[in-house]
């Protein structure tokens, strides 16, 4: 159903049972993550905070903490959304096809932004920073952080809405260097499109607006972090998705105000001007760190009757932003690979923090008239992967060729993992990509955005049987004595703390010397790491420690490896050093004191019902 509110959309789910309500006083500082962190991991409903310590507003987590509920929440159009895709990616489709296609005409029209000012229910009233709920989701957090804001600018050459940038970037409401009520801080990473608009702004040295909008309907966060085709405005998309047409105005100061929203929140950003922004605990499952970012300069912060807050609470996967992703492959899933030619399948891996591992299906069709079978096509459409968009900011792409298995699925991590290291050619099947840009959340590399890439392509036949449990007579030389199979052909090694690079060559020389001439053709894949029974523990375990604490240039290594040419290869196992190393972020931890006060809270039981 088309929700005209938040609001609705609140009473719609608790009617149909899919939130509840907490009238306890609830401590925004830490307590109110940790209780959505309880329930999203019991699979639990939204929750609905009504008395937020310290501020008037309610607010409302984990919306969209199920797949289930999010397609709840989009029942009337979720279909019809996917038809516009198809569309957009491939418009002949309605000349081919036009009564399946019909009724995408409507959505279409929803789809078109209302300028309407009159009575706009945002305009009610007028409040502060510091009267919003202070949201603090983790001990180290440098302050308060909108978590689910839908930041608006506009193109300073092609003003207007259709041409504006609407995405989730984190906001900083306090701390810091902060000036209460006066100054936020504005985070945004690589490829995104505010950058775009305030490089624009820049170099006229004009200062850049910015609209903050917090809430409205369930449409228009999903819109602000959907990756959508090129040309295709999100607010059209909230609106199509929605079944109501993005509504908007603009006010007396020339901000774009969006009038369903709960809250907006409006500032200028002035060219050079920064402040450290975080630290802040992030969805790779560490703190991303205290950096300086864009310095908003508050001018009005508005509010609807009876306004919601909007919050979720980001961690090691998976968490609402996994079940956010999971809806998004929903509507998306046919329509990136039909913008890359060859691509059948494409899995940003969420266990280990998306951008770190990709996994993607692509065809080999270069040279079928040869019995050899390598990877050739698949390679240009790695670099093609590599080069799109924020795939781009992928770390490790493996890719494998459709035709030697066609029901292979980059959903199925084992059965991935174990496809790729049946076939891969260590010698020659690791291309490397140094000194470049990685995710700005990723602290593996060498700075911030920065490290390196690396895509391991597989194609042809099955060329070795992966071993599934180690032989009797197989043993690693001190100081590595403790280890665990992973999976088959993969093993994690629990080594001494990680010292210096200096150090782990003369680490990797003790396993060389031990190994190089043994037939370890089962087990091409070493893992390093600080604690091998919780690698070995689970799948998820496996892909999160070894693909967030490593930069493939600094952290590969090989037993007999070799350069030739400038290509690295090895002959033997390939090895990941995924310990912990000093230029890391901390991992998030929870604080036990909350933890127990959580507790508490659930044993009162009425307003919990149990799930915590």
């Amino acid at each position: 159903m088309g929700y005209k509110s938040l609001g609705e959309c609140v009473s719609d789910l608790e009617k149909h049972g899919h939130l509840i309500r907490i009238k306890e006083e609830v401590d925004p500082f830490l307590e109110a993550a940790a209780i959505h962190l309880r329930v999203f991991e019991n699979e639990g409903p939204a929750i609905l905070f009504e008395n937020i310590k310290g501020s008037k507003f309610p607010a409302v987590s984990n919306l969209f903490g199920t797949l289930e509920r999010s397609k709840f929440m989009f029942r009337d159009t979720l279909e019809a959304i996917k038809t516009l895709v198809v569309l957009k990616s491939d418009p002949l489709k309605a000349v081919k096809n036009p009564f399946k296609y019909a009724g995408s005409g409507l959505t279409a029209f929803s789809a078109l932004p209302w300028n309407k000012e009159l009575f706009s229910p945002v305009k009610f009233g007028k409040t502060t920073i510091s009267a919003l709920p202070q949201i603090v989701n983790w001990p180290m957090d440098g302050g308060p952080f909108v978590t689910m804001p839908q930041v608006y600018t506009e193109d300073i050459d092609k003003p207007g809405i259709m041409n504006a940038n609407l995405g989730m970037y984190r906001i900083q409401l306090g701390g810091n260097d902060y000036i209460q009520d006066q100054e936020i801080g504005l985070h945004y990473q690589l490829h995104r499109g505010i950058g775009v608009h305030q490089t624009k702004a820049n170099a006229r040295g004009k200062a850049l607006k910015v609209s903050i909008f917090v809430g409205g309907p369930p449409a228009h966060p999903l819109a602000a972090v959907m990756p959508l085709p090129e040309g295709l405005s999100e607010m059209t998309f909230a609106g199509a998705l929605g079944n109501r047409r993005f509504r908007y105005f603009y006010d007396e100061e020339g901000f774009c105000i969006s009038s369903d929203a709960d809250f907006v929140i409006t500032g200028i950003v002035e060219p050079g001007q920064n402040k450290p922004e975080g630290p802040f605990g992030d969805h790779l499952g560490y703190y991303s760190l205290k950096h300086l970012f864009p310095l908003m300069k508050v001018r009005n912060v508005y509010h609807r009757k009876n306004a919601i807050w909007s919050f979720t609470v980001v961690g090691r996967p998976p968490q609402e932003d996994t079940s956010f992703g999971a809806l998004i492959h929903e509507i998306t899933g046919s329509a990136i690979p039909k913008e890359i030619p060859g691509l059948h399948e494409v899995n940003a891996v969420d266990a280990a923090g998306v951008h770190p591992l990709l996994f993607a299906i692509g065809s080999e069709r270069y040279t079928p008239y040869l019995k050899e079978k390598k990877p050739q096509e698949i390679l240009t459409i790695a670099n093609h992967i590599l080069g799109k968009s924020q795939l781009s900011l992928a770390k490790y792409l493996f890719i494998c060729s459709k035709e030697d298995d066609p029901s292979l699925k980059t959903s199925n991590i084992q059965g991935f993992f174990k496809h790729i290291l049946e076939r891969i050619d260590l010698s020659r099947d690791l291309h490397f990509y140094t000194r470049t840009t990685i995710d700005t959340l990723d602290y593996s590399g060498t700075d911030i955005n920065s490290g390196s890439k690396v895509a391991i392509a597989a194609a042809g036949d099955k060329r070795r049987n992966l071993w599934t449990e180690l032989p009797k007579s197989f043993s690693l030389p001190r100081p590595f004595i403790n280890y665990k199979m992973v999976m088959p052909g993969v093993l994690a090694v629990e080594s001494p703390s990680f010292e210096s690079y200096q150090q782990t060559e003369h680490e990797i020389e003790i396993l060389n010397s031990a190994l190089a001439s043994k037939d370890l053709d089962g087990l091409p894949l070493f893992v390093l790491c600080d604690d091998a029974g919780f690698v070995a523990d689970t799948i998820n375990n496996f892909v999160w420690v070894s693909f967030t604490r490593s930069n493939p240039s600094h952290d590969i290594y090989g037993i007999n490896s070799f350069t030739e040419h400038k290509h690295w290869g090895c002959k033997g196992p390939m090895i990941i050093d995924a310990r912990l190393k000093k230029h890391h972020a901390p991992e998030l931890i929870k604080d036990k004191k909350v933890e127990e006060r959580v507790n508490r809270l659930g044993e009162k039981g009425a307003s919990l019902y149990g799930i915590i």
